[in-house]
C-alpha cells in the first residue's frame, strides 16, 4: 500500500516536538532548584492568558530567544544567580534527565526508518539552547539522518530558506516531505512553500503521535 501523499521524509522540530517544552517539567525544575511548589507561575501554551509574555511572543511582538531569555533572568534571580538562556537550560536540563523526552518518539523513528522514510531535525538554534555535548547525548537523535541547525546556518524558521536547506539536507522535494513543529508560525511558513506539516500541540501529545503516524502510514500505538 502506496503511503498517504507518498511522504518519504519526516522533517521535524526539536524543542517541544522531541523534547517537552520546559512548561511541562516546570514542577520538577522547581524542586531541583529548592524553589516552592508554584513559584514560577508562567505556563506558555498551558495557560497563555496568565502568561502575557507568551502572548507577546504568539503576536511576534518578541522573539522566542527573548521569551526564554527573560524567564532564565526571571528563574537566576530567585536562586541568586545570574543565567542566561544557556545557563537555565544547561541546569533544568540536568534536573529533569530523561524526563525532558517524549520517549515515543524513539519507536515511532525507528518505525519510520523500517518504512524508508528519511528522518531530519530542522531547528532554530538546537545547539545554543541546549549547547553542542548535550545534543551528542540525546538518544532520538541517533536514529536521526540529518539535522539543519540555525546556531549554524543563522537562518531562523519561518524563513523559506529554512525550510528550503531543510529540504536540500533530506534530499526531497516539499510534497515528499512532512514538517512538524509546535509554533503555528513554523507551520504556515512550511505550508507556504508547499510542505505538507502538522502543528504539534504540545497539550495533546499522544493525539499528536498518533496523527504522525497517521500521515506517514506507520502502524498505530494502542494506548
Amino acid at each position: 500500500m502506496a503511503r498517504e501523499q507518498a511522504i518519504s521524509a519526516l522533517m521535524l522540530d526539536f524543542g517541544g516536538v522531541i523534547s517537552k517544552t520546559m512548561f511541562e517539567n516546570l514542577e520538577l525544575v522547581e524542586r531541583g532548584l529548592g524553589l516552592d511548589a508554584g513559584t514560577l507561575t508562567w505556563r506558555g501554551p498551558f495557560d497563555p492568558d496568565n502568561d502575557p509574555l507568551w502572548r507577546e511572543m504568539l503576536a511576534e511582538k518578541i522573539s522566542e530567544r527573548q521569551y526564554w531569555a527573560t524567564r532564565a533572568a526571571e528563574v537566576g534571580s530567585l536562586v541568586g544567580e545570574r543565567w542566561d538562556t544557556r545557563g537555565f537550560w544547561d541546569k533544568a536540563c540536568k534536573i529533569c534527565g530523561k524526563a525532558l523526552f517524549r520517549g515515543e518518539f524513539l519507536d515511532l523513528l525507528s518505525d519510520a526508518r523500517d518504512a524508508g522514510i528519511r528522518r531530519g531535525i530542522l531547528s532554530n538554534e538546537l545547539e545554543k539552547f541546549y549547547g553542542p555535548k548535550w545534543v551528542k547525548t540525546v538518544p532520538a537523535l541517533k536514529k536521526i539522518d540529518v539535522i539543519v541547525d540555525a546556531t549554524h546556518t543563522k537562518i531562523l524558521k519561518p524563513d523559506p530558506r529554512a525550510y528550503q536547506l531543510g529540504l536540500e539536507a533530506l534530499q526531497a522535494t516539499p510534497e515528499q516531505t512532512l514538517f512538524v513543529d509546535d509554533q503555528i508560525r513554523n507551520v504556515r511558513g512550511a505550508e507556504a512553500v508547499g510542505i505538507p506539516s502538522l502543528h504539534f500541540d504540545v497539550r495533546r501529545p499522544a493525539k499528536m503521535m498518533q496523527e504522525i503516524r497517521n500521515r506517514l502510514a506507520l502502524p498505530l500505538v494502542v494506548a
